[in-house]
């Protein structure tokens, strides 16, 4: 069967960096940024399910849920109240994602194709396909099956925009265990199917065996009250809307979904409906890229608290050798007050780098 597989727990976290306690001290503060994402393994659909929400399909019945969703933060938050999953399959065309969203409440409002979504509760899904954390995608629907689409350029926090020009072609429906928008009767949820098509994500080719992307989801789910037969947000003493939860698949660990970087991992099997695959294995670049993101989030602090970034490694109180997996690895870095440009480097591996943006890059 395929797998769904959270690698490491917070209390293993160390055990995900090099052995030794200098290498370790340096992610000191960090970690809630550095428990391993999740992954999940798509296998192939013979037959590509009917986008109906029903999720009644052959194709579906042997493909493994993914977890329960859990909030955004991961353990430091209570456990989700009311249950999300979804499940992956794909073909040489589409990725496909089915999702259970359990709610005894089931409304929505926003009507218009590209509105703000999650305004209303909502299904969303991240998609960085190039592995890049730099023109990634983002789409939510809600429970009447509207959607919003989004490109990002480059993520909010290095000044990128959502570009609602983009459209994904994506083929939806959503099906409801219950009423929508009527208070008073007790719903089971709603549940939705995408077809999410490549040629609109900058990919030049289907997926093949052993691809990998980084891919997250998350539920909105707002606190609500009923007044005149609506669902009216929950409001504190000065009249504005208590914040919404927010579920997702993988932890981010803060309260941000746009941190590509701490979104779990898709792989892609030829296997077909649930047959068997190989575990899991993390690339070695992977492992690499966490001390590429602890510089970065350093340099972050260091601009915050200087007006600057710092010039060397020393300044940030980073080694530029360290050992991961038994491996010697070598971090280069270049700045300016402005901007930086760091690698990571191992004999026999890729050279990794990354700049001031949170662009990746592999090195051939």
């Amino acid at each position: 069967m395929m797998k769904t597989t959270a690698l490491l727990s917070m209390a293993c976290l160390p055990l995900f960096f090099a052995g030794s306690a200098k290498a370790q001290d340096s992610f000191k503060g960090l970690e809630h940024l550095f428990t391993v994402p999740k992954h999940y393994s798509a296998g192939f659909a013979k037959t590509a399910p009917v986008i109906d929400g029903e999720l009644n399909d052959g194709v579906w019945s042997n493909v493994p849920w993914t977890d329960d969703f859990t909030d955004i933060e991961g353990d430091k938050q209570p456990v989700p109240y009311y249950k999300t999953r979804c499940k992956m399959v794909w073909d040489k065309d589409y990725l496909y994602v089915a999702a259970v969203i359990k709610d005894p409440d089931v409304w929505a409002y926003v009507k218009n194709h590209d509105e703000v979504v999650f305004q209303d509760d909502d299904f969303e899904i991240f998609i960085d396909p190039l592995n890049t954390v730099h023109q990634y995608y983002e789409l939510e629907v809600n429970a009447i099956n509207t959607i919003w689409d989004l490109f990002l350029p480059k993520a909010y926090r290095n000044g990128g925009q959502g570009l609602t020009s983009w459209e994904s072609g994506v083929r939806s429906a959503v099906k409801v265990q219950g009423t929508v928008n009527r208070p008073g009767d007790k719903d089971q949820g709603w549940t939705v199917e995408l077809a999410i098509p490549y040629d609109k994500l900058n990919l030049k080719k289907s997926p093949a065996e052993g691809d990998l992307w980084r891919i997250n989801f998350s539920r909105v789910q707002w606190g609500t009250t009923v007044s005149k037969g609506k669902y009216i947000k929950n409001k504190d003493a000065e009249g504005k809307n208590l914040p919404e939860h927010n579920w997702v698949w993988s932890p981010q660990g803060l309260i941000a979904m746009h941190y590509p970087e701490r979104w779990g991992y898709l792989t892609f099997s030829q296997a077909a409906d649930g047959g068997s695959q190989a575990d899991f294995v993390m690339p070695y670049a992977e492992k690499q890229r966490n001390y590429l993101w602890m510089t970065y989030y350093r340099q972050q602090e260091y601009l915050e608290k200087n007006g600057k970034y710092a010039a060397s490694l020393k300044e940030l109180a980073i080694s530029p050798e360290f050992t991961l997996d038994g491996k010697s690895n070598t971090l280069e870095m270049e700045a300016t007050d402005h901007q930086f440009y760091l690698s990571v480097k191992a004999s026999g591996e890729s050279t990794v780098s990354i700049n001031q943006e949170g662009l990746i890059k592999v090195l051939k």
